[in-house]
């Protein structure tokens, strides 16, 4: 699955040209701001009555997600997951309520993909990595010893706020899910202080939107086309889509790749990008990275049994499937 906070950018997104706050027919400002968190460049767009209060709303909704960073990332020594990985071995751990629900809702989407989706795959994720990076290809043994580390299985929720790992050297890693559930928080940051239309963007693997542009009925969001021959777009109001597609080899070849399937305990192979439009960031993110793993057959079983979900496989020679349960995926070209 995708772990790690560098997934690649995969939805393209135009902010309608922003260089300064612009007032809209309806005399409200369109305000834009982006900073660097997650690995990641996050950027919002919102429509208010005075930049002013905007400017201090966006700040506040960039300071949530830098609090979410701060539990949920694994490459900060002093986050609230690093300490859990560090200490809840065989030992029910107390953790942040924020952590604890991304972690309940991680093991429930292990349940509904029969495994496929898997936080816990952190210690093959770190495998792969250091090969990436240069390494070589680990030896099997070492493969061996990390697979016998994951299992969403060995993970016991206590609520309401502790977990325990039944293994030794389990460790999560929620890349998968993460920047997905830190839009959520912007989100209400936005929503509590009186913003009802916004666009959160978070590095191009996860938009969420909010109401609508003044004058428009929805925010139009192009999608992930490997082929460049269809144009997916949505029309997205009040939902969220996330974009997920297997890095492109390195020096190991064809054998490398930052979303590990827990089932091989390698790099997935696949020829598709998947774009899953729902009514929240976490459930886009975790939903885009399952249907990968899953693939299309599998992957549209799964989506089909979602209420207002919609989905859209695509690979680089046009090969297409689709799901539409919630919003239409239009197409700009014919096929």
């Amino acid at each position: 699955m995708r772990c790690g906070k560098h997934r690649a950018a995969v939805l393209f997104l135009i902010f309608f040209a922003i260089v300064a706050s612009i007032r809209s027919s309806e005399n409200q400002l369109l305000v834009y701001k982006k900073k660097y968190i997650m690995g990641t460049v996050f950027e919002i767009a919102a429509y208010d009555q005075t930049s002013e209060h905007a400017s201090v709303v966006l700040e506040n909704a960039f300071q949530e997600i830098v609090r979410v960073d701060n539990l949920l990332s694994n490459y900060k020594s002093d986050s609230a997951l690093s300490h859990l990985n560090s200490s809840a071995h065989f030992h029910a751990e107390k953790v942040p309520s924020d952590l604890y629900r991304v972690v309940e809702e991680s093991v429930r989407f292990s349940r509904l993909s029969g495994g496929k989706f898997d936080i816990s795959v952190a210690p093959l994720v770190d495998l792969w990595k250091a090969a990436i990076a240069g390494e070589g290809a680990p030896a099997l043994a070492k493969q061996q010893a990390a697979r016998a580390c994951v299992g969403y299985e060995k993970i016991e929720l206590t609520p309401p706020d502790q977990i325990t790992f039944h293994s030794s050297c389990m460790r999560l890693d929620l890349g998968a899910i993460g920047k997905g559930y830190a839009v959520d928080r912007a989100a209400e940051v936005l929503r509590s202080s009186g913003i009802r239309n916004a666009l959160i963007n978070a590095g191009g693997s996860t938009i969420l939107a909010m109401g609508s542009p003044p004058d428009q009925s929805a925010w139009l969001v192009h999608l992930r086309d490997p082929s460049h021959q269809v144009d997916p777009h949505v029309m997205l109001k009040d939902e969220s889509v996330s974009t997920s597609e297997q890095t492109a080899p390195s020096l190991l070849g064809d054998t490398a790749g930052h979303i590990i399937d827990p089932d091989t305990g390698t790099p997935l192979r696949t020829e598709f990008a998947v774009s899953v439009i729902a009514q929240t960031g976490t459930l886009s993110d975790a939903l885009s990275t399952t249907s990968l793993l899953l693939g299309p057959a599998k992957g549209k079983g799964l989506v089909q049994h979602m209420p207002d979900v919609s989905a859209i496989w695509i690979s680089r020679d046009a090969k297409m499937e689709t799901v539409t349960g919630g919003p239409q995926i239009l197409f700009g070209r014919k096929f």
